[in-house]
């Protein structure tokens, strides 16, 4: 029977793949070579076509449009798919401390997926582009890691991989001179993620009882043992010890 949860999982990859390309600088520069003018790239979420019909659009006193100011850069979540590739065992269980003496916080192995994302950045000139560009690639070979904090209640940091698979370039300057011209690089990239099932409560074991044979047939039991936390109450920081008992036959 399904339960109600939610850990933010897509929600929180979302944000830590743009916060990765947040803090963008291009300079400009004079005839001379010197710097003159320094722009952080602003970024948003938004589809391609999107801002592609914001770029064109011409701003006019009747429509009141704001003509977007390049270099820009905008992401997008394009799919969910599942990763084969990734699982682990189905039984596998992930164990954190609670606030109780007699349970602890558990959850099932994740179910791997694949979350497709595009970034997209807009320049009116090469250089701006380039720029850009340039301050993005050396940190993908192809790969990068980002850990993120998946589920606080069990203390689990997933780190989530991040592969570069495309890069496409595409010259939206076409038409007369009065067309704006807008260069568009557009970098494909692969988020691994992990989705983590409900949190369930889980018993301590706090006895241990085994039995000790003298034939393979463990017909004829020669002794038991038992072990058990002393006190049965004690919680995390407390000093414990532990019982033991043998039993002859």
């Amino acid at each position: 029977m399904l339960q109600k949860f939610y850990h933010s999982t897509i929600r929180k990859s979302v944000i830590a793949f743009g916060n990765m390309f947040n803090n963008i600088l291009i300079d400009r520069k004079n005839a001379n070579g010197d710097v003159v003018q320094t722009i952080k790239v602003p970024l948003a979420y938004a589809p391609r076509q999107k801002f592609i019909s914001r770029i064109e659009a011409l701003p006019t006193v009747e429509t009141r449009v704001q003509q977007v100011l390049l270099p820009r850069m905008a992401f997008e979540m394009l799919s969910v798919q599942y990763d084969p590739s990734r699982r682990v065992s189905l039984i596998q269980q992930n164990r954190a401390i609670n606030n109780t003496s007699s349970t602890v916080n558990s959850q099932y192995a994740p179910s791997p997926y694949n979350l497709q994302m595009s970034l997209y950045i807009y320049a009116k000139n090469q250089d701006d582009g380039l720029q850009i560009v340039e301050q993005i690639l050396p940190y993908f070979n192809p790969d990068f890691n980002l850990s993120i904090n998946a589920i606080p209640a069990l203390n689990i940091k997933n780190d989530m991989q991040i592969v570069l698979n495309n890069i496409g370039y595409d010259d939206q300057y076409e038409g007369d001179f009065t067309q704006r011209r807008a260069i568009v690089w557009t970098l494909d990239f692969t988020v691994k993620l992990n989705f983590f099932g409900p949190i369930s409560k889980t018993g301590i074991i706090k006895t241990v009882y085994t039995e000790m044979f003298n034939n393979p047939e463990m017909t004829d039991r020669i002794q038991t043992y038992e072990v058990t936390v002393d006190p049965q109450n004690a919680t995390q920081g407390n000093v414990t010890s532990f019982v033991e008992t043998f039993t002859d036959f």
